[in-house]
């Protein structure tokens, strides 16, 4: 196993820059995730990193050793794309057992690595089959073993799963996970679904335009976004964002004065400038009770959307002119569109950041 260092890589197209001082450590037998939306230089990073195309600046280090000059062949990395580029002519076994034979390989060593493979992967009695008679995760997973059968240093993963239907997804983004931390190989695996990135990455980088916005673990990125492009990117529904402004010690959301009490001066010592921006997640508004005692931000709004999704709810308040989400149990939901309710923001679960969308802390 090796880490991966890329340092300052930088992409251009034209005038176009894919990529711009793309910087990232990935640490021996870690999964790190690249996530982003379509465009956003993701694949560009990873092609650069395999070596299929060549970068308009930086450095790439596996382990010690500088690859930037080495041919794709000749950097020991691997590589599972989006439509998984089996050999339609040829069956499961000599689709795995390809990469071998290329580096010459013996056949008994050729066979011993083949089986074992397959055996990893649950594919074992599919080896005499060509790939047309193949489900999509059956081919997923020879597409994985084909990658993986020669032990390479690195893995790179673009868009595995985009191909499969969504309950095949969520099965194989367990399976790769397991996989991955079994064999113990550094793993770099690009994805635009946050869901994916959340459920399987150790660590996710977090990408915009060519650039990375954050880098951390699932947690950190969801509790601790570092500008409200993150914010919104992750977490589903997206998290609600509120133009606030501070004035004679009352804070204002929604253009409504809401007076801040004693208990909650935190909120004074932050660095707020007198226009901000707030952040809520939706799950973190509590939709207020007449016998509860809230002592946080309650506002009052008017159910004009209810969507179902699953065991939860997201409802659409509005207030006054703007409106909130707010996610709920539905065994919890008495409600129906036109309802007047009272919701609850508490101050320790708000988000600020300065008009630019930069995090305050």
């Amino acid at each position: 196993m090796v880490d991966l260092k890329i340092e300052n890589l930088t992409k251009k197209y034209g005038e176009t820059t894919a990529l711009d001082k793309f910087s990232i450590y990935i640490k021996s037998g870690e999964l790190m995730v690249l996530l982003g939306p379509s465009g956003c230089g993701k694949t560009t990073a990873i092609r650069c990193i395999a070596g299929l195309i060549d970068p308009s600046n930086g450095q790439i280090y596996l382990g010690n050793k500088k690859v930037n000059e080495l041919s794709p062949k000749d950097r020991d990395v691997a590589m599972v794309f989006q439509n998984y580029a089996l050999y339609p002519h040829m069956s499961i076994h000599d689709n795995i057992a390809f990469p071998l034979k290329m580096r010459k390989k013996s056949k008994s060593d050729i066979e011993e690595k083949v089986i074992k493979m397959a055996e990893l992967l649950g594919i074992k009695d599919l080896l005499d089959r060509k790939p047309k008679e193949l489900s999509g995760g059956q081919m997923q997973r020879v597409a994985l073993g084909r990658a993986l059968v020669r032990e390479p240093k690195l893995f790179l993963m673009d868009e595995p799963l985009s191909n499969l239907d969504a309950k095949l997804r969520t099965h194989m983004r367990t399976e790769i996970k397991k996989l991955q931390k079994k064999i113990g190989i550094t793993t770099l695996y690009i994805t635009h679904d946050q869901v994916e990135a959340m459920s399987m990455a150790d660590r996710i980088a977090i990408m915009k335009n060519g650039n990375i916005q954050q880098i951390g673990t699932p947690t950190e990125v969801y509790h601790h976004p570092t500008n409200t492009f993150v914010g919104q990117f992750i977490g589903n529904p997206q998290m609600n964002l509120i133009n606030g402004s501070i004035k004679d010690k009352s804070l204002f959301l929604f253009s409504q004065p809401i007076i801040i009490q004693p208990v909650d001066k935190t909120l004074l010592e932050k660095k707020l400038t007198t226009k901000f921006i707030v952040g809520i997640r939706p799950r973190d508004v509590i939709i207020i009770k007449e016998t509860d005692v809230f002592t946080g931000i309650r506002l009052d709004g008017i159910v004009v959307f209810i969507e179902m999704l699953g065991d939860d709810i997201t409802v659409e308040v509005k207030i006054g002119s703007d409106s909130l989400l707010v996610t709920i149990n539905k065994i919890l939901n008495p409600f129906h569109v036109g309802d007047k309710i009272e919701i609850g923001i508490e101050y320790s679960k708000m988000h600020f950041f300065d008009d630019e969308g930069t995090r305050i802390d």
